[in-house]
This record gives C-alpha cells, sequence and structure tokens, in this order.
C-alpha cells in the first residue's frame, strides 16, 4: 500500500510547484510572451514604422523571396550572413578565452593566501560595472588619437603611430572580444570558483599522500568532478555572446566587420524603418538560441542517463 501514497505525494507536489510557479509564469508570458509572438507576427509583413496600420502579410518573402531571376530576403543579404559569422566567431572566441582565464583566476583565488577575501570582491568590480558604462569607457581607451591604450603602447615601443581599434576592419572584432573578456570573465571565474568550494577534500588528500603530480590530479580529479559547473557555465555565456548588442553597438556602431545578428535587426527596424524585416531578422536569432538550448538540454539529458546506468 506504500506506492499509492508515494505517488499521491508526489501529484501533491507538483499541484504544489505549479501553483507556486503560475503567477510567475502569467507574468512572464505577458511581458516576453507577447512581445515574442508579435515580433514573429511581424515578420510575416511588410510592416514598417510609417504604416503599422496598413500592412500586408507577405508568407516568408521577408526571410526568402525569388522575384525577376533574383533572390531577395534575409536569407539573401550578405550583411545578414556576415552578421551570423560575426556573433559565431565573437562568441566561440570570447567563451573560450574567458574560460581559460576563469579556470585560472578561479584556481588561484581558491588557494590560501593573505587578503584572498578582499581580492575576491575585487575580481568583481568589471562584471559590475554596466555594460554601457563599461564600453564607453573603454571606446575612450581605445580612442586612436586620445585614448591610454595607444600612448601606453607607443611608450614602451610597441607600435610606431596610434591604432585606431575600434575603426579598423583587422582590429575592431578583437577590441570587441577584449572589452568583453575583461568584463565577464569573472563571471566565468566566480561559477568555477563555486565549483571548486564545493568538492570534496577527501581525494586530494589521498592524492598528496600517493605523491601524484598536481598537474595530473587537476585534469584526473578537478576537472571531471567540476565538469557539470563548467558545462553551465559555458552554455550560459555563450547564450550571452550570442545575442550581444550593446558593446558591440557603443565601440562600433553599424560596422559591417563586427555586425552582430542582434546589431543587424536593430539596423533594420530603426535605421531602415522596416519593421517586417527587422523582425525576421530577430525570429531567426530566437530560433538559434532556441535551437541550442533544446539541443543542450537534450544532450545533458543523455549524459546524465548514462551516468545513472
Amino acid at each position: 500500500m506504500a506506492r499509492p501514497v508515494s505517488s499521491e505525494l508526489t501529484r501533491a507536489r507538483v499541484r504544489s510547484a505549479w501553483i507556486f510557479l503560475a503567477p510567475m509564469l502569467l507574468v512572464l508570458a505577458l511581458v516576453a510572451g507577447w512581445p515574442l509572438l508579435r515580433t514573429i507576427y511581424f515578420s510575416f509583413t511588410d510592416a514598417t514604422l510609417t504604416n503599422l496600420q496598413s500592412y500586408r502579410f507577405i508568407g516568408f518573402d521577408n526571410f526568402l523571396e525569388y522575384y525577376d531571376g533574383e533572390w531577395f530576403g534575409l536569407m539573401a543579404d550578405p550583411n545578414w550572413w556576415r552578421a551570423v559569422y560575426n556573433t559565431i566567431w565573437f562568441t566561440v572566441v570570447s567563451v573560450s578565452i574567458e574560460l581559460v582565464l576563469g579556470m585560472i583566476i578561479a584556481l588561484t583565488l581558491n588557494a590560501a593566501f593573505p587578503g584572498r577575501g578582499m581580492l575576491r570582491a575585487a575580481i568583481l568590480i568589471p562584471w559590475a560595472i554596466p555594460t554601457i558604462v563599461s564600453a564607453k569607457m573603454w571606446g575612450w581607451m581605445l580612442h586612436d588619437q586620445f585614448g591610454v591604450l595607444n600612448s601606453i603602447l607607443m611608450g614602451i615601443g610597441i607600435i610606431s603611430a596610434p591604432v585606431a581599434w575600434t575603426a579598423s576592419p583587422e582590429t575592431a572584432l578583437w577590441a570587441v572580444v577584449m572589452v568583453d573578456v575583461w568584463k565577464t570573465t569573472p563571471f566565468m571565474a566566480l561559477l568555477i570558483l563555486a565549483a571548486l568550494q564545493m568538492l570534496p577534500s577527501d581525494c586530494y588528500e589521498a592524492a598528496k599522500v600517493d605523491g601524484i603530480h598536481p598537474v595530473k590530479v587537476f585534469f584526473k580529479v578537478t576537472l571531471p568532478l567540476i565538469k557539470p559547473a563548467l558545462m553551465v557555465a559555458i552554455i550560459f555565456r555563450a547564450l550571452d555572446a550570442l545575442r550581444i548588442f550593446d558593446l558591440i553597438f557603443v565601440l562600433t556602431s553599424n560596422a559591417r566587420d563586427t555586425m552582430s545578428m542582434s546589431v543587424y535587426a536593430r539596423q533594420q527596424l530603426v535605421d531602415f524603418q522596416d519593421v517586417g524585416m527587422g523582425s525576421a531578422a530577430s525570429t531567426l536569432l530566437f530560433m538559434i538560441i532556441a535551437f541550442l538550448v533544446v539541443i543542450t538540454i537534450m544532450v545533458g539529458r543523455l549524459r546524465l542517463g548514462e551516468d545513472a546506468r
């Protein structure tokens, strides 16, 4: 008779969970769900900022249209594909660098030394600064005429002439990556440090007694144990990087060489006043991120199932 009681208790807990989640889900549906549905709807229309009351439904023409022997629409726009490339490149490079630096910082802060608490607090300052503020600050530091970075590099002889870091196609995207790494590496380090703090000390004491090299302990013990936390950190940062807008827009505006998918959508919507095309770009960006989230969840569940067996 214990089985029905347990089943009833489980159902009661599920009902309670849904009751507590209902207000949050309702607010989320009103704040995020309705604008999302409207954006998806507008992506199938020819709406502009001047004809929001008299637009027509045009199907998938904003995404791809064949007319008079030529292809038109978002999927045929080379600027869109350049924005896709920029976004993916930025995500891969910035998250990879942040992962390595975050791991080094977390391992350092996890060690016992005088002043560790103050250093832990200080390391979070870049992450606490609003993105717009840090972008404007770095914009002045990277200025080709008045920037302090050029003055320092010229003073120590690394460069012989000022470099337009955010205006040159060769350096603009790398400059954005550098600023993003400076700002969000503390977030990565914080998540990794939290995982390191939860590790049991028994295995490390046993490895020390056996005389195992610390590097081998890191790869054989530490890294496998913090792997779930690393995956969470990488996923959070990757999803955040895929929708980057403010940092790129403040530093390089609508430059084609650094334009992200979000900046492209904003350009279509605001600069060109094309609500339909801007909504189509936003819809594709949402679909890409949603697809990556679903794949990540499925892979995570599959691995959990394998671990359980």
